[in-house]
């Protein structure tokens, strides 16, 4: 019998081989497909290089490099040693000599087969092993720095009395070793396993022993490593109870022990551990006993240990000790998980009160003037005229406006107001012709910021802008009004070189300029153009006579694109906003460090609670999130990134976060001290809107803290869907700038509502203070309604507006023709103990393509006001004008049409149609309704026409809009008013 590791294979046949001109040709097509594929993954590696060097976090890209070269080399080779050395000692086990059998006969064949290649098949194997088992452990960069880099929490559990540190920074890499372990026990035993077999120390139908002594001792040790490591297991698994997540009561996500884990499965852990160790022990011993009896009763006892001791006797404690008195074997533990959830997710500060829901006064007009103290009413939603800006402040097609505005504070005369603000952003869709040029070389930029005052709209119902026009002027005075650096910017542009930019237009014509900033890659190294030519996949980049010295080309160029690639570990908000700072465009972006391992706290999955109306419609604000399920956040990071250069900053917000700590030790000079931060920055931060939304998901469940109340669900909560459309999604945050009952001033605040579980009254009303430069920032405010008494929540509000008789006609009027109704945001104010709704309602159609202010809904206890302005209907509402309301300013103003004959010639003819058809409709005549309708739309679109003209001839732009004619669509039965009448300033 020839030795199982070669023997003769039988005559050769020998094969024509190929010319050698093909052979060479071969060769050639070969070396070149490797030296392609080496260059593609040169050019990925060095264009990543290159842009981290351009934007100074260069020590973000080596760090994170070498961390992953250094896990893939380590653990990879681990592996490979593993499954190698197994290889090799179970061939150096092999018996001299096998049975003569059927099956060893067929072995046999194997075994000659693969003689000659033995040591490439060996190195085939482990490399292949180690490749991914490499590539496996590379992911795990995260988890290997914050094991490294940990800092403690100074805080402990209350089971363990381990430092939170623990859970969050070494029980994730502990557990990674761990399952590395046993991949690694697992493919060694197998891979041993298999070679036994093949030559002859393992036999399934050989006659004689099924093993052979040095077999069975080699596959014990194996199975001893397995069973070891499975003890370990047993014990992390005690750890692993406090960060464990169930289904329990009143929330989905409960995290920690309960009453079953303490008394029933941790001491099963315990004790399952001591049989996995003697286990272990026994199957160690049979390389001296040489059997397998012991091991095979001892691995069997550990099963059903596992079964009996792990899963039945926990389900007897739950069934006979909990469930007959669970409140009180329960509570000391949800105690417990009140208290880490509430802390982790930075809720413990919350204060609830009280609040009666109803007015304390009889007399309601006393309470008109207190309506201008109590809040700066925002009438101007940020998230329905973004169109508005784009009809009258686009000025150019290939600029655009993103779809949801933001909503930021300025100062003016030394008064803060609640601003709309956006900025002209590029828009390729709109330029000329598409090509690689214009695409990447002429079109670059955007330019300039439009803003305008949130709580006042002009007589048409259109914005009034603070800053407005091409170049942009206003109250923001001189600043850098390029924008190359934008949430609409999602291409990469080549600037700097001989091919001029258009920088914008005005009455003279284009205005060229050529990038001067030092964002972006140089592109006159021809190594970098080869490269940038593959990375993206454009070889025009290579040869092109449009790139020369000076071309740098600009890519990754949203503000979260940005932030998330220079601090990889940082969850990004879904809403970044624009601040002018300095004389300079700033994108602020707010981040945030999350961790999955806080012993007790309940967990939170991010991309779901941070939906909600405005995300459902549009993707570009979801969060960026490292870790979906989180059970704890903190907002640690403001970042700016600056429109022009690209310059991205990141600034430590949370002094206190051990998470950011831990990972500023990691990568060192990344994040800049909170002391940076410049005045005139702070006084443009806010609040971020994802945190508040993770945090009032949880006060929803968590707002109580009483163990009994938490069990019982009786005063759960949940935020309700949007009641302005019929979505069904949640109900957005919105910023104004309000007074809560025990405060003495407004403050810029970040508010919503809640209801009671499956139903639509009111429960509580919750804001935060979002103004950074405030002492009370970040302190959560919750006035709980009595459930003795039912308010009207956001949806009755708006059932209640849409139901009454009036304001059903008046909404059917302005729905004539072809125009349709919009929703504002639903904001709600305290006020004296009772809740005042303000709605404003816009108006699209007619002829127009941009939605306009046309109607303010107001509510308060049983009084409802549907008026042209807020301040009519605020007055009809309270029965009382208001004693401090300002004259209006000069954007608010009638328009002066009287100048332009024509124009109040069409109008006059809009008043006729109009008041014909609310004679016809008093009578029910529709055939006439309808062809006055058709008279008033005719009549204004002559109005709007001869305005048009009248501009132009005047010299006038975008924001001179304001003085075009309202569509009479605005008038109600209630109110009738001329068209040309001034709606007033909200």
């Amino acid at each position: 019998m020839p030795d199982r590791g070669g023997g003769p294979t039988g005559p050769r046949i020998r094969v024509g081989r190929p010319s050698r001109r093909v052979r060479t040709l071969l060769m050639t097509l070969g070396v070149l497909a490797v030296l392609g594929m080496a260059f593609t993954m040169f050019a990925g590696f060095w264009t990543d290089w290159l842009w981290y060097r351009s934007v100074h976090y260069s020590s973000v890209f080596t760090t994170t490099l070498w961390t992953k070269i250094g896990l893939f080399f380590v653990f990879g080779l681990l592996m490979a040693l593993s499954v190698g050395f197994n290889i090799w000692l179970a061939h150096r086990l092999r018996p001299p000599l096998s049975a003569m059998s059927m099956e060893q006969q067929s072995l046999d064949r194997y075994r000659m087969g693969i003689a000659p290649y033995k040591r490439w098949l060996l190195l085939a194997i482990t490399s292949l092993v180690g490749l991914i088992a490499g590539a496996s452990a590379s992911s795990q960069w995260r988890t290997w720095l914050m094991w490294v880099n940990g800092v403690p929490f100074h805080q402990k559990d209350p089971q363990f009395h381990l430092d939170v540190s623990f859970y969050a920074f070494d029980l994730p890499w502990y557990r990674f070793l761990l399952g590395f372990g046993f991949a690694a026990a697992i493919l060694s035993l197998i891979a041993a396993a298999l070679t036994h077999y093949l030559y002859g120390g393992l036999r399934v139908t050989s006659p004689g022993a099924r093993a052979t002594a040095a077999a069975t001792g080699h596959l014990s040790v194996l199975l001893g490593i397995f069973v070891a490591l499975k003890a370990v297991a047993y014990w992390l698994d005690r750890y692993g109870l406090a960060v464990k997540s169930s289904d329990f009561k009143a929330t989905d996500n409960w995290t920690g022990l309960r009453y079953v884990d303490a008394n029933a499965y941790l001491p099963a852990k315990t004790i399952l551990f001591c049989i996995a160790v003697i286990c272990a022990l026994l199957f160690f011993a049979t390389l001296w006993r040489r059997t397998w009896q012991l091991p095979v009763i001892g691995f069997g006892l550990m099963v059903l240990s596992a079964i009996l001791i792990g899963g039945l006797y926990p389900a007897i404690v739950q069934k006979f000790q909990v469930q007959p008195n669970e409140q009180a074997k329960e509570a000391p533990y949800v105690e417990k998980n009140l208290k880490a959830t509430r802390e982790a997710y930075g809720i413990d500060g919350t204060k609830v009160s009280d609040y009666s829901g109803t007015s304390k006064t009889k007399d309601k007009t006393t309470l008109r003037d207190d309506v201008d103290s109590t809040a700066s009413i925002r009438i101007l939603d940020p998230n329905i005229v973004s169109p508005t800006f784009q009809q009258l402040q686009q000025i150019r097609n290939y600029y655009a406006f993103p779809t949801n505005l933001d909503v930021d504070r300025y100062t003016k005369d030394g008064k803060v107001q609640d601003t709309v603000i956006g900025l002209r952003e590029l828009n390729l869709n709109g330029i000329p012709k598409n090509n690689w040029i214009n695409d990447h070389f002429r079109y670059t930029h955007g330019y300039g910021v439009v803003a305008a005052k949130g709580t006042a709209a002009d007589a048409n119902g259109q914005p009034v802008f603070t800053e407005s026009d091409l170049p942009s002027t206003g109250d923001l005075g001189t600043y850098e009004q390029q924008i190359y650096y934008g949430e609409k910017t999602t291409t990469y542009s080549i600037v700097g070189g001989p091919q001029k930019e258009i920088d914008y237009s005005d009455d003279s014509g284009e205005k060229t300029t050529s990038y001067k900033g030092k964002s972006g890659v140089n592109l006159a190294n021809p190594i970098n153009r080869a490269a940038y030519a593959v990375a993206f996949s454009e070889p025009q980049i290579l040869y092109s006579g449009a790139i020369g010295e000076g071309s740098r080309i600009l890519y990754n160029r949203t503000p979260k694109e940005r932030v998330e690639a220079v601090a990889p570990w940082l969850t990004i908000d879904g809403d970044a906003y624009p601040a002018v700072v300095d004389g300079r465009i700033q994108w602020i972006v707010d981040a945030y460090t999350t961790t999955n391992g806080y012993p007790y706290a309940s967990r939170t999955t991010l991309g779901d609670t941070t939906a909600d109306s405005l995300t459902a419609t549009n993707n570009s604000r979801a969060v960026v999130a490292q870790q979906n399920q989180v059970n704890y956040i903190r907002n640690s990071v403001k970042a700016t990134v600056d429109a022009y250069t690209g310059q991205v900053k990141l600034y430590q917000w949370d002094t206190e976060d051990p998470v950011l700590k831990t990972w500023m030790k990691a990568f060192p000079g990344t994040v800049q001290p909170k002391s940076a931060i410049s005045k005139s920055l702070l006084a443009h931060l806010r609040y971020p809107q994802d945190l508040f939304k993770v945090q009032r998901e949880l006060l929803t469940r968590y707002h109580v803290t009483n163990p009994t109340t938490f069990l019982t669900g009786s005063e759960v909560w949940q935020v309700p869907d949007d009641p302005t459309n019929k979505s069904g999604n949640a109900v957005p945050p919105y910023y104004l700038s309000m007074k809560m009952p025990d405060q003495t001033s407004q403050a810029f605040s970040l508010t919503t509502t809640f209801t009671p579980n499956g139903r639509d009254n009111l429960s509580a009303f919750m804001t935060v203070d979002a103004q950074a430069d405030s002492s009370d920032y970040g302190k959560i405010r919750i006035l709980k309604l009595p459930t003795s008494t039912t308010v009207d929540g956001p949806k009755q509000v708006q059932s209640q507006f849409n139901s009454e008789q009036d304001i059903a006609e008046s909404i059917k009027l302005l729905k004539g023709g072809d125009s349709d109704i919009e929703y504002g945001n639903l904001l709600t104010v305290p006020l004296d103990g009772g809740l005042l709704y303000v709605e404003p309602v816009y108006v699209r159609g007619g002829g127009l393509k941009y939605p306009l202010l046309r109607k303010v809904l107001v509510s308060y206890g049983d009084k409802t006001a549907f008026e042209d302005t807020l301040d009519q209907a605020l007055n009809k509402v309270f029965g009382a004008e208001s004693s401090t309301t300002p004259p209006p300013d000069e954007g608010t103003t009638t328009p002066p049409t009287s100048g332009n004959p024509t124009v109040q010639e069409a109008l006059n003819d809009a008043q006729k149609a109009f008041d014909k058809g609310q004679a016809a409709l008093k009578k029910g005549d529709w055939q006439a309704y309808g062809e006055a309708q058709k008279d008033l739309e005719d009549a204004l679109k002559r109005a709007e026409d001869a305005q048009s003209k009248a501009d132009k001839t005047s010299g006038g732009s975008g924001n001179k809009s304001s003085s075009s004619p309202s569509p009479s669509t605005s008038a109600s039965p209630s109110s009738s008013p001329s068209p040309s009448k001034s709606s007033g300033s909200g």
